[in-house]
């Protein structure tokens, strides 16, 4: 266990970097927002998705209807179900511990399960664990000293939220560099324009994702030949033999 997790730390430490600014800034608006430091970790644990916790902070002080919350999350984390199928089989091979791997599996945690390369000396089952535990639980914990450092700070806060939107703008524009086929990006930002002119501000996110999910649908036989082979952290995970991980 301790081979294992020595590994998944240094595995992981990528993601510890990119986390640290972004949960920071989470756990700072959540205490702007007035919920301190157990309500920040409460939160983390439970939702344990970060486009979601910090769409969360304006639900709970706008008066969002619980009906377009449940929409809105179904929506911004179906995703996740794709990400389960690759490893339906594996999982499986890990007796209970399968429900653990399932409930940790965000983004940051499937990316590092598709690039794993084990040492002959690492037990593969032990690193995968591990490798779920040491992220989530460093995000849940940087979020906490996120909030109690909010709580002592005394100036605006105004546009802290912006650390989100940046992370998915050099997301979009690193995947616009890899992808074969810019019309999904094209189709998102028709829609979301669209909609922010017609509906405003205060409601346009749900019929702008609501149509552009119909759009990618309509369209998908159109950009699915056009679409690259990605490799890394969107391949399938592949069978492990004599110790050695393929990508």
């Amino acid at each position: 266990m301790k081979k294992a997790f020595v590994y998944a730390v240094k595995h992981s430490i990528p993601v510890f970097v990119g986390f640290v600014p972004v949960a920071l800034a989470y756990g700072v608006l959540m205490a702007s927002a007035g919920y301190n430091f157990l309500w920040t970790g409460a939160t983390s644990t439970v939702v344990l998705a970060g486009s979601l916790q910090y769409l969360m902070v304006s639900f709970f002080g706008g008066g969002v209807s619980l009906g377009t919350v449940i929409v809105m999350a179904l929506l911004l984390n179906s995703r996740h179900i794709f990400y389960g199928i690759p490893f339906i089989e594996k999982f499986r091979k890990f007796g209970g511990w399968k429900y653990y791997l399932i409930y940790t599996l965000a983004d940051e945690i499937f990316s590092l399960h598709c690039s794993h390369d084990f040492g002959p000396d690492v037990d593969e089952k032990k690193a995968y664990i591990c490798t779920a535990f040491v992220v989530s639980q460093f995000w849940i914990i940087m979020t906490m000293v996120g909030s109690l450092i909010g709580s002592l700070i005394t100036f605006d806060t105004t546009g802290i939220d912006f650390a989100m939107t940046a992370l998915f703008i050099v997301i979009l524009i690193d995947q616009l560099r890899e992808s074969g086929t810019k019309l999904p990006a094209v189709i998102a930002t028709v829609s979301s324009a669209a909609c922010l002119l017609v509906i405003g501000a205060d409601g346009f996110i749900l019929p702008s994702l609501m149509i552009t999910v119909g759009l990618l649908i309509a369209f998908r036989k159109v950009m699915e030949p056009k679409a690259s082979v990605e490799t890394g952290a969107g391949a399938l995970p592949e069978e492990k033999t004599g110790g050695e991980a393929e990508q």
